[in-house]
């Protein structure tokens, strides 16, 4: 336990409970932005926000979120996978014996399933093993290695480039990285990317092959794309012939409340455009059913639908259909995968709830801070005063609370400014939440007054 002690007042008490007073008397005495206090006072500020920081270490918290991970409670909504399958019930409602090898797309029933949820019909859909990911990863490879329908030879050969809307997904940008294809940063608003940027840049220079996108409750914003930037994207005029849309579409199905935040299709736009070939979607059950043994799946046209097979017969006699039969049996249809996901949403609802209202209590009106508040997803993005992110991030991880390392939202793990931070509240029990996040809104405090004094 330690204690806490305000200009005019007692010393305080400092429990789970009162952590956070300093930041409260800053409301109640009438404080509107940080920036507006002269050195002495900041100075003041900065004493209590080490106190009840030092407070928070002396607790030895071991509270991880770097990871968008789904939690044991969540996990445990599956468990019904694991008896699905007696040791006679192999077979598939078209008659396929899943133990045996061939289905090289996937079983004909789970992938009229995955059309439904992504809004294409059964033959333009490819099932994969667990992770999209890896699906991604190998579309890239493919295209570098052997180039792609409407191109003109492999990427490899044309010192390729791919736009990255930022802040983003670390994970597609260590793809990039991984193949050495250069990646430019654009910047995300509230609807999408940066669509002026975008259009600019593709235009003229037909090195830049894609970009990268979430569309729906992306990662770590939490914005959905609109139905203009979706469009836009779709009809664009682009100097590369084989420009691809890879549309990672991972929290598809991932509402929080009852009510969706409506995507336009992709698919539908771009082959209204002209531009069949142009988006490749992903999408997966990691964060429906179990995030190491889900089920992952690619849609697009007939035409890039058929080039993969072509390269995936090659590598691969058939994938797990074993695990496919088990996904299809547990959740029977779309509708079976919505009540499901109904029961997601009621463990992480309270959570994602729970950080917007302790940083709307803790930080709100000082002017150092700005979060997201997503309706669905995995993440919530928070922006820091410029060059505030490392050292809030250290400050954390020194009180025992680890947060996704600064800068991992941009190409190449730098991110300009240094004000981003991923919030990945899902692990962590509610209360384990709420003490991170109070331990994070200090840390958040601490680091802006740090700043503010040296430009004093």
């Amino acid at each position: 336990m330690g204690r806490l002690h305000l200009d005019g007042a007692a010393h305080i008490d400092l429990t789970a409970e009162t952590i956070g007073t300093g930041a409260r008397m800053l409301y109640e005495i009438g404080m509107t932005e940080l920036s507006a206090f002269p050195p002495g006072e900041l100075a003041k500020l900065q004493l209590e926000a080490s106190q009840e920081y030092e407070a928070f270490k002396s607790r030895n918290l071991k509270l991880d979120m770097t990871r968008g991970k789904p939690a044991p409670a969540q996990l445990d909504l599956a468990n019904g996978l694991n008896t699905t399958i007696e040791n006679d019930s192999y077979v598939a409602p078209d008659g396929t014996d899943v133990r045996n090898y061939g289905g090289l797309d996937g079983l004909p029933d789970l992938k009229k399933l995955f059309g439904e949820l992504l809004g294409t019909a059964a033959s333009n859909i490819i099932i994969g093993g667990n992770s999209s990911l890896q699906m991604m990863h190998d579309t890239i490879v493919r295209a570098l290695m052997h180039g792609v329908p409407d191109g003109t030879g492999a990427w490899q050969n044309q010192a390729p480039k791919f736009l990255c809307p930022v802040p983003g997904y670390d994970r597609h940008f260590a793809i990039c990285q991984h193949h050495g294809i250069k990646m430019i940063p654009v910047a995300m608003n509230g609807e999408g990317p940066d669509m002026a940027t975008v259009e600019s840049a593709v235009a003229n220079d037909p090195t830049i092959k894609g970009i990268w996108c979430v569309p729906k409750y992306s990662n770590p914003t939490g914005i959905t794309f609109s139905e203009t930037v979706t469009s836009q994207l779709a009809r664009m005029r682009t100097a590369a012939s084989d420009f691809r849309i890879m549309w990672d579409n991972a929290y598809a199905v991932h509402d929080l409340y009852d009510t969706t935040s409506p995507l336009l299709n992709i698919l539908d736009a771009c082959r209204d455009a002209g531009h069949e070939n142009r988006a490749v979607v992903f999408a997966s059950t990691s964060k429906i059913s179990l995030a190491g043994a889900g089920i992952a799946a690619m849609a697009s046209s007939s035409q890039n639908i058929a080039d993969t097979k072509k390269h995936l017969g090659v590598q691969t006699i058939g994938p797990d259909k074993v695990n496919q039969l088990r996904h299809l049996r547990f959740f029977k249809d779309l509708q079976g995968i919505r009540l499901h996901m109904q029961k997601h949403a009621a463990i992480l609802r309270p959570k994602f709830e729970a950080v917007a209202s302790i940083l709307d209590q803790r930080l709100t009106s000082l002017g150092i801070a700005q979060w997201s508040k997503p309706r669905g997803g995995y993440f919530i993005s928070l922006d820091t005063l410029p060059g505030c992110a490392s050292r809030v991030i250290a400050l954390a991880e020194n009180a025992g609370v680890k947060l996704t390392p600064a800068g991992a939202t941009f190409p190449y793990g730098r991110d300009p400014e240094d004000r981003n931070i991923r919030i990945a509240p899902s692990v962590p029990d509610l209360q384990q939440v709420e003490l991170a996040i109070q331990a994070l809104a200090v840390c958040v405090r601490l680091a802006s007054i740090e700043k503010l004094l040296k430009r004093a």
